[in-house]
């Protein structure tokens, strides 16, 4: 009854093989449970039926194990295979009549002893034991003459050992392996695997042996790979083949005589490409440029021309032959016109090349040059196309023209990048720098404007634009750098106001806050009495803005606490130093002194900044007390006192902690 349940266990197995019921370890579970059980039943002198079962029943579980990568487990199964294969070669001998019969079950017998040994090699070769996987390679090898039928099965098992290894980086194991398949492969022709299967072996062998030592095994990898070649040329075979001999420092003349190999078959664009590519990679000019001009013949008619094309100005470019590249280039150019355009993806991939020489030649300040490359790239674009890497491309040539000191051309460049995308940040600024160079003031403001807009905007819209406002607030840096070499201060200011303003980078805000003071300042010293008025109330706005910009939240990376006391002196000092000179404006006098109070908090207090503090207010509470005395309104009058008797209350804090320190 076990026996029967076992049975109808494992029948049950196979047939949900195809189905997902079952998945491969619970199929192998099953297996191992329904085979323990007719084991177990097992009399102590089985029919020849049961014994075949058993046989059948190991070899399936162990191989069930070893495909799901437990192959310590399969052990056991395939041990109890061999057993049984004993047992039943006895018992067919015993019935045996003859020498005919006993080759007969013989044969019968060595078809599952070679299946159980290829299943053993697995397993132990699993289990990392190399020579036990050879010693059963080699009983299963000695098996062919009788079973010539499994050259086929043994060679792959052979070559599948050979590829896990080579994964693993055994090259030594590989090379065996691999060697193995193909030498079986050979033995009998009737059941080879075939030239096609023979030669993707070799070539697997061939870089084996280049990548376990390129050096020591020069000479194996070149013979393997021209076997390789001989038994079955493929791409990937003329390929290696010339990859080798590169490495072994072959001549010009012997590396043409490999490469010529693919002109006389077949092979896809791509295939050539890279041979070109290796061989010019590896500094073989002269083959890699005369077989790279061979190709466009092979490939009139395709659409895909344009590689060949691009892959040559590339490396012209790269082998420093620029006045070649310029002549391919325009070869392209008149192509194009004469309908023989680019594909889309070679077209833009070719842009990109034209970009990337214009801006070497622009940041080797060879602007001319750059030019060229430019025009180059705006010779692939239609008339009064709108595009947005058109204006991009037209933005640059306004650059190349202004440092050309060409402003007219510039100029056309900037209104077509207008055109072309008129709402972006960089068409704005190259507006703006065109307005500075021709000294248009009222122009470069509105453009500073237009810019402070578009940064405010950004920052608003930054996570569903996916757009760095950062990259707005530096090109508002560069703008009033740009308007102060170019003696243009009201539009320098403009953009130091929008910076101190909107940025987040703290370095960035008290560089352009001490800037504006700066530059006020110096406006307040050379003015006229009702000027200096407003550019002092400019300067008391940009200190008020220092220490609301003092008190922002920055993180100690961004702005640590030592920064910030640099800064607070430095503002603090400039208050103080304004609010004395203010001597014919109490009003200004006092604010300023209270500005550099606050600012001074942000000072660790030491007795000079407690000093400067208790002056401060001193110096306020005194305005607000002249001040009241000529107030009309009484409400007036108790208001500035009120402020007086509040400066005098935090001075006499102060005076408490001066005391303390003695």
């Amino acid at each position: 009854q076990v026996e029967e349940d076992a049975i109808n266990l494992w029948n049950w197995t196979v047939t949900k093989h195809m189905s997902s019921v079952v998945n491969d370890e619970q199929r192998a579970k099953l297996r191992f449970v329904a085979c323990k059980l007719v084991c177990l039943c097992e009399g102590s002198d089985p029919p020849e039926g049961t014994i075949r079962r058993q046989i059948l029943m190991s070899m399936k579980t162990g191989k069930g194990w070893i495909d799901i990568g437990k192959a310590d487990i399969a052990d056991g199964f395939l041990e109890v295979a061999v057993s049984s294969i004993e047992k039943l070669y006895a018992k067919l001998l015993k019935g045996s009549n003859g020498e005919a019969d006993i080759q007969a079950h013989k044969t019968d017998v060595e078809k599952n002893l070679f299946k159980v040994l290829s299943y053993q090699a697995e397993s132990v070769l699993a289990q990392e034991d190399f020579q036990r996987a050879v010693t059963c390679v080699q009983r299963c090898r000695e098996m062919l003459m009788k079973l010539p039928k499994e050259t086929c099965y043994l060679s792959i098992l052979c070559y599948n050992f050979g590829v896990e290894s080579y994964e693993w980086k055994r090259y030594e194991q590989s090379c065996f392996w691999l060697s193995q398949s193909y030498d079986i492969g050979k033995m009998d022709m009737k059941y080879s695997l075939g030239k096609e299967m023979q030669a993707k072996v070799l070539r697997l062998l061939a870089t084996a042996y280049f990548e376990w030592d390129c050096n020591l095994y020069l000479d194996k990898a070149l013979k393997t790979i021209s076997l390789a070649n001989q038994e079955n040329l493929h791409p990937a075979g003329v390929f290696l083949e010339v990859k080798i001999l590169l490495k072994s420092g072959a001549s010009d003349e012997a590396i043409s005589s490999a490469v010529a190999e693919f002109l006389h078959h077949e092979m896809s664009l791509d295939c050539y490409l890279n041979t070109a590519k290796l061989l010019l990679e590896h500094g073989r000019e002269s083959v890699g440029f005369d077989f790279l001009k061979s190709i466009p013949e092979r490939f009139t008619s395709s659409t895909d021309h344009g590689k060949i094309a691009l892959l040559h100005i590339e490396f012209l470019l790269q082998k420093k032959r620029e006045l070649l590249a310029k002549q391919k280039v325009e070869e392209i150019i008149i192509g194009h016109y004469s309908g023989k355009q680019l594909m889309p993806e070679a077209l833009n991939r070719l842009h990109i090349v034209l970009w990337d020489r214009a801006a070497k030649h622009y940041e080797a300040k060879s602007y001319s040059e750059a030019l060229h490359w430019y025009n180059y790239s705006v010779s692939f674009y239609t008339p009064g196309q709108i595009d947005q890497n058109l204006a991009k491309l037209q933005r640059n040539i306004a650059s190349c023209h202004l440092h050309l000191k060409q402003l007219d051309k510039a100029k056309e460049a900037v209104k077509e990048a207008e055109r072309c995308d008129p709402d972006s940040i960089f068409t704005k600024f190259s507006v703006y720098k065109i307005a500075v160079m021709e000294k248009d003031t009222d122009k470069a403001v509105e453009a500073v404007i237009e810019l402070g807009k578009l940064v405010e905007k950004r920052s608003q819209h930054e996570e569903k634009l996916g757009v760095d406002t950062n990259t707005g607030l530096n090109l508002l840096s560069l703008a009033a750098q740009i308007a102060l070499e170019n003696e243009q201060e009201v539009v320098a200011i403009k953009a130091l106001e929008y910076l101190s303003e909107h940025s987040q980078d703290c370095q960035q805000i008290f560089a352009a806050l001490k800037c504006l003071v700066r530059l006020t300042l110096s406006k307040v010293m050379a003015g006229n009495e009702e000027k200096r008025d407003e550019d002092a109330n400019s300067v008391l706005a940009y200190l008020t803005l220092a220490h609301k910009r003092l008190a922002g939240s920055f993180t100690e990376k961004e702005f640590t606490g030592d920064m910030r006391i640099l800064e607070a002196h430095w503002f603090r000092k400039v208050a103080w130093n304004l609010a004395v000179q203010s001597k014919g404006c109490p009003e200004k006098m006092r604010d300023f002194f209270l500005l550099s109070f606050k600012l001074s908090q942000f000072c660790p207090s030491d007795k000079a900044v407690l000093l400067a503090q208790k002056t401060c207010l001193l110096m306020a509470a005194a305005v607000d007390l002249e001040m009241g005395k000529h107030q009309e309104t009484s409400s007036g009058q108790a208001e500035l006192l009120t402020q007086a008797l509040q400066h005098l209350q935090a001075c006499k804090e102060i005076w408490k902690i001066l005391k303390l320190t003695g």
